[in-house]
């Protein structure tokens, strides 16, 4: 491997925006003149919506924002020195979801989102052009160019009811139980250009540790997408984002307890499944906390590899990353 490989990282939400910085870290430290080329951001698109008229694209944009050291680390979401006087606007009017707050710095990159889409652009010439306004010393691609939202069916205590992921998790904070998640559309979606180069042209691939149901989940269910992994020569190490039996973050265990899968690091791993076996892994990386189920791991045909996982910093998250980039040799 090259001192400075060329990487894809598979990501999506806060989590992935907070490895994808530690990676680019990692990278730097190994070659100060890394470029684009070098690292690579598989953004997950599962969670896009359409409100109020505009395109939101919220995992792009929190991967986007950490990249250009202009998200809002306190709220988590959004944008530094951001208002809200449009968002106070819209509820005024009945023109938007009141439970959830559109920034006007994050709105002016939806409306110039939604006026490229209109005008003809891909999703990926929109992503491009968002991303040139910053030197994010990485390349962003979203998974696909078609509309794959996804949607959640909730049973209410009265029956069952569908929704756009977006009201469930921000809405109701996963508290209504869902019994299952899809991705209208997907069937026809395809991977959009560049993904599939940069995978064949890859060292190393990583899953970073984002939720495994909703934000790495619809990554790999684009058609094309588990194929160009398993043709490409490079390592596949993944990131667990279970520590102690415990998400980092977020509601993950309730997505994960949905599709039948433990909150455990090893149960994940086995849901990604080893790449001989037709999965997409070939390394887990686990916490610390989780050293005793690393043979759990290895009996499914995974390497396992045992480091700390708490992304408290950029420095703390490079090493993690760095880790990923050394367990890719095994």
């Amino acid at each position: 491997m090259r001192a400075a490989p060329r990487v894809v990282v598979l990501a999506g939400g806060v989590g992935g925006g907070r490895f994808v910085l530690g990676m680019r870290e990692a990278l730097r430290r190994r070659d100060a003149a890394v470029n684009t080329e070098q690292l690579t951001v598989v953004v997950n698109t599962g969670d896009d919506l359409w409100l109020s008229g505009v395109r939101l694209q919220p995992d792009v944009d929190s991967v986007m924002y950490a990249l250009a050291g202009v998200n809002d680390v306190n709220r988590g979401w959004g944008r530094q020195g951001e208002s809200e006087r449009v968002a106070s606007e819209l509820r005024e009017w009945g023109a938007t979801w009141p439970w959830f707050t559109l920034g006007d710095l994050d709105l002016g990159a939806h409306l110039a989102r939604t006026g490229w889409l209109r005008d003809g652009l891909t999703v990926t010439e929109v992503v491009a052009r968002l991303a040139s306004r910053w030197a994010l010393g990485a390349s962003l691609l979203p998974m696909t160019d078609a509309e794959v939202d996804t949607v959640v069916e909730v049973d209410t205590g009265t029956g069952r009811r569908e929704m756009h992921f977006q009201e469930w998790w921000t809405r109701y904070r996963a508290t209504l139980r869902p019994l299952a998640f899809r991705n209208p559309g997907m069937e026809s979606a395809g991977l959009p250009s560049g993904v599939a180069e940069a995978i064949a042209a890859a060292d190393v691939v990583v899953v970073a540790p984002s939720n495994p149901v909703v934000s790495i989940g619809p990554i790999l269910a684009v058609p094309g997408m588990r194929e160009a992994i398993a043709s490409s020569h490079a390592a596949v190490v993944g990131v667990s984002p279970i520590i102690g039996g415990k998400v980092v973050r977020g509601m993950g265990d309730v997505c994960l307890d949905a599709i039948g899968v433990a909150t455990s690091a090893a149960a994940v791993a086995e849901h990604y499944r080893s790449r001989r076996h037709g999965g997409v892994l070939d390394c887990w990386i686990l916490a610390e906390e989780d050293a005793h189920l690393a043979s759990a791991v290895e009996s499914a045909g995974i390497a396992a590899v045992v480091h700390p996982l708490w992304m408290t910093d950029v420095t703390a998250t490079a090493a993690i990353a760095e880790v990923a980039l050394r367990s890719a040799g095994r």
